[in-house]
């Protein structure tokens, strides 16, 4: 599973939404892409006010403040649906 993280640079909540993330990489196996909004026009003009935003495929995760339980949440419902 790939979660993408869309963010920009200077972001301290971008950063702490990585940290986050890749405290939850030590119990669920996942990978983290990250993407600039700056790079992309359709991009900026869909996040611009949400980020840090944390997707897997068409799902929205998380939003702004990234908790912690809610994405360790959905990993364990993802983790089971795919084991099921």
């Amino acid at each position: 599973m790939k979660l993408k993280l869309y963010g920009k640079e200077n972001c301290s909540l971008c950063d702490d939404a990585k940290a986050t993330l890749e405290m939850l990489q030590q119990d669920y196996l996942f990978e983290i892409e990250e993407i600039n909004i700056y790079n992309d026009d359709e991009l900026l003009e869909t996040y611009q006010l949400m980020i840090p935003v944390v997707k897997d495929e068409d799902t929205v995760v998380d939003t702004e403040i990234i908790d912690m339980d809610k994405v360790e949440n959905y990993l364990k419902m993802k983790n089971n649906s795919e084991n099921s």
